[in-house]
């Protein structure tokens, strides 16, 4: 595949690539398939190109609360969103320049990194492990 410059006209083919794997991926695709009818792609797709724009380049096309969408799954799992990120860098990775794709990948692993905090960290089971002497 050609390699592209990152800018917002390089965004939907590079997505449309990712998701595409996505869905057919064994262990995350069937968390999409269960969250998002087939229908609703074309929206959906449209979302996560405005996410993106304005995570990359301040666009402030999104408007929305990506939290709450993961955290209304209640299926996600850690694995779940390293399986993700594989899948986006290698994506990434055949889709941009070395560093456009590390890029890319940054923001995506400080984008998953916060949504896992967010998701898993529970300052009170910590705390009660440390006070059973755990």
């Amino acid at each position: 595949m050609t390699r592209t410059t990152l800018d917002d006209d390089s965004l939907a083919p590079f997505l449309a690539a990712f998701y595409g794997r996505v869905r057919t991926d064994p262990l995350i695709g069937p968390i999409f398939a269960a969250a998002i009818p087939e229908a609703d792609w074309p929206r959906h797709m449209e979302t996560i190109g405005a996410f993106w724009s304005s995570v990359l380049f301040r666009t402030g096309r999104y408007k929305g609360n990506p939290f709450g969408r993961h955290q209304a799954l209640g299926v996600l799992r850690p694995e779940h969103f390293a399986r993700w990120l594989d899948l986006f860098r290698d994506t990434a990775v055949a889709h941009f320049s070395p560093d456009e794709a590390a890029l890319l990948q940054e923001r995506a692993e400080r984008i998953g990194a916060s949504l896992e905090a967010g998701l898993f960290f529970r300052p009170e089971a910590t705390g009660a492990a440390a006070a059973a002497g755990a």
